[in-house]
């Protein structure tokens, strides 16, 4: 065959759009069937739904999404807007060893429920919804991120959960921004007792010296901008012990972003 018959012989590979074309169609044959096993529903109600990894228009109305105004360290809901970067009476009272916390919505009703699921109902289909909630919510602390960091969870307590709620949360945060995920560079270095039930003097006391930044990781986070991720900020106490030994071993600043925040300190005895 001379090259100019082989030039023109007719050719059995695939156009490259076709193959795009092909696999769009087989991926979406698998998505129907997969709704028919399972479909769709509202991941706190289980109301039918149209799509996947959602919430119902009523469970939605009931989550207290926190917008603005609100306080640019704490992240909590301010009552009114004066313009600008707003800090709370309670943030410069006693500010906190990280620069700046935001929240995807209050800690109750059926956002704590779908919290409760992820922790101890070993719900990780709810983990797409949140890494979208979180990386809205988080947005301008992502922005000036360089990696994204959890909340490490005692050994012990790995071991009976069998998972960390907020590597989960944390991860899922790092794919969706292309941000390095670093779940090495903080560990416990001794065992807590579970904040609930304490009072804000004593869970601070409780976490006080309880994280640690490990020799080997020090070059990972020198300089770095971290945001730290857990699923719940109750007092502050446990992210403002994990931020203040992210800096002491050389963090430039440390955000905290977390899917839930109590906005009503009056809950938690002092």
């Amino acid at each position: 065959m001379t090259e100019r018959d082989a030039a023109n012989a007719p050719s059995h590979e695939q156009p490259a759009g076709a193959a795009s074309t092909a696999g769009r169609l087989f991926r979406r044959g698998l998505e129907a069937a997969s709704d028919l096993i399972l479909p769709p529903s509202c991941l706190a109600c289980r109301t039918p739904l149209a799509a996947h990894d959602s919430v119902c228009p009523e469970c939605w109305r009931s989550i207290e999404f926190i917008r603005s105004p609100l306080c640019d360290r704490l992240g909590l809901p301010m009552p009114f807007d004066t313009g600008g970067n707003m800090v709370s009476a309670a943030a410069t009272a006693d500010p906190p060893a990280y620069d700046r916390a935001r929240a995807v919505a209050c800690y109750a009703g059926v956002m704590r429920d779908l919290i409760h699921d992820l922790k101890f109902h070993d719900r990780h289909d709810v983990r797409r919804l949140f890494g979208r909630w979180l990386t809205e919510a988080g947005s301008q602390l992502i922005r000036a991120a360089d990696i994204v960091v959890p909340v490490p969870l005692g050994r012990w307590r790995l071991l009976m959960r069998r998972f960390n709620q907020a590597a989960i949360l944390a991860r899922e945060i790092a794919a969706r921004t292309g941000l390095a995920y670093e779940p090495m560079v903080l560990e416990r270095t001794r065992a807590t007792r579970a904040q609930v039930g304490l009072t804000r003097l004593q869970r601070r006391d409780n976490v006080s010296g309880a994280f640690s930044v490990p020799p080997s990781q020090v070059p990972v986070i020198r300089g770095k901008s971290v945001l730290l991720v857990d699923d719940v900020v109750t007092t502050g106490a446990t992210v403002g012990a994990c931020a203040a030994a992210l800096k002491r071993a050389g963090a430039d600043r440390v955000d905290v972003l977390a899917l839930a925040i109590v906005a009503d300190m009056a809950l938690i005895p002092a």
